[in-house]
């Protein structure tokens, strides 16, 4: 059941990843924005466009396999595994800049992964009301 879930999860934020890159790249070959026709055209145009559609629905497939199996809580936390892994594309491929304040953010994802993780391996206290 390990495996299940660390494949699911890799799985779910590489579709995630290739869909936020994918749309960052038709978001810059599409500029200039404008609200008309060729502006549309110009994003219906680009490739990028679908890599963001596919990583989306890939996502959302992987998503709704991984609910029927993993706690909501740790499932959650780990969904949001794929903010690191654009952090780390856009650097190299955007030259966008790793802030200390983005670096803390990546650390308190994985201490919240790990705690609810960790917290769902405890033994459940039943609480037993008596009057």
């Amino acid at each position: 059941m390990r495996r299940f879930y660390v494949v699911g999860f890799l799985t779910l934020t590489a579709f995630d990843t290739v869909a936020q890159i994918s749309l960052k790249y038709a978001a810059d070959h599409a500029a200039p924005l404008e609200w008309n026709i060729s502006w549309l055209l110009r994003i219906i145009g680009q490739p990028w466009v679908y890599g963001g559609l596919v990583g989306y629905l890939g996502a959302f497939g992987i998503w709704m396999t991984l609910l029927k199996r993993v706690p909501i809580g740790p499932a959650f936390a780990a969904s949001h595994l794929e903010i690191v892994s654009v952090l780390v594309l856009s650097a190299w491929l955007f030259n966008e800049p790793i802030t200390l304040q983005k670096v803390l953010g990546c650390v308190a994802i994985f201490a919240g992964i790990l705690g609810l993780g960790w917290s769902e391996t405890q033994p459940r206290k039943i609480l037993v009301k008596t009057t």
